[in-house]
């Protein structure tokens, strides 16, 4: 493994069973003659290294493992195949409103979540940074998330994740949320984050996205990587394929 490398990825691959027919009870296992069950694979032989400061994007179609991929990486997926090396802390923003508590205020889920980033729950100024960023106001903040718009839940999200100091910024289809103000203010926050030396892995399957934030890309199909290379050639060839 290359030492300056802060994602690994040897040979990895991951399977999904998946219900065919509808398997809901006994009864119908035993009164279907066909297999119930099959097993699916979503990543194949998956090999790539992502070097410290690197922005990778990954590019692919609706279904095509790119979603899998990152949640392996973050640990909420084991492989049944191969290994996986990360060095270094990661925030993960893998989709709207992941990891927040819907009873909680959005104060306390700021406290909670830079609690587990590490951060003290009484530094006042994370706290302070996290509120500026979204433009969310305190009667808002102090409502429990599940009554949030998904707007409030993607800005709220976005902005405990992105103040995380972490060492590898884990970044899945979310900049296409909120309005186009919101959309902006986060791009220059990631731009910001690249040029501090952050590694950067972010998944779509709109190339622009791709253009904007990386410098590598890999391009994914049915579970597979296809082609590897720039930002810009990775993001023509899908052009040209799909």
């Amino acid at each position: 493994m290359n030492t300056d490398s802060l994602i690994t990825f040897d040979n990895v691959t991951v399977n999904f069973w998946q219900n065919n027919l509808g398997i809901n009870s006994i009864k119908d296992l035993i009164t279907k003659r066909k297999k119930p069950f099959s097993n699916k694979t979503i990543l194949k032989n998956i090999s790539f290294e992502v070097k410290r400061g690197e922005s990778m994007g990954i590019l692919g179609r609706n279904g095509s493992g790119k979603s899998t991929l990152l949640r392996t990486i973050a640990g909420l997926i084991k492989p049944q195949e191969g290994k996986i090396m990360v060095r270094g802390t990661f925030a993960p923003i893998l989709a709207i409103g992941a990891g927040l508590e819907l009873e909680l205020s959005g104060y306390e889920n700021m406290s909670l979540l830079l609690s587990l980033y590490g951060t003290s729950r009484k530094n006042t100024n994370a706290i302070q940074g996290i509120k500026e960023f979204s433009e969310l106001s305190d009667e808002v903040l102090r409502m429990p998330v599940k009554r949030f718009s998904s707007g409030m839940v993607a800005r709220l999200a976005f902005s405990i994740s992105l103040a995380n100091e972490a060492d590898i910024l884990i970044i899945d289809e979310v900049l296409s949320v909120g309005d186009q103000g919101f959309q902006a203010k986060c791009l220059d926050k990631i731009h910001q984050i690249k040029a501090q030396g952050t590694t950067i892995l972010f998944v779509s399957h709109f190339p622009d996205g791709v253009m904007k934030i990386c410098d590598t890309a890999i391009l994914m199909e049915n579970g597979e990587i296809t082609h590897r290379g720039t930002a810009k050639e990775i993001c023509d060839n899908y052009t040209l394929l799909f």
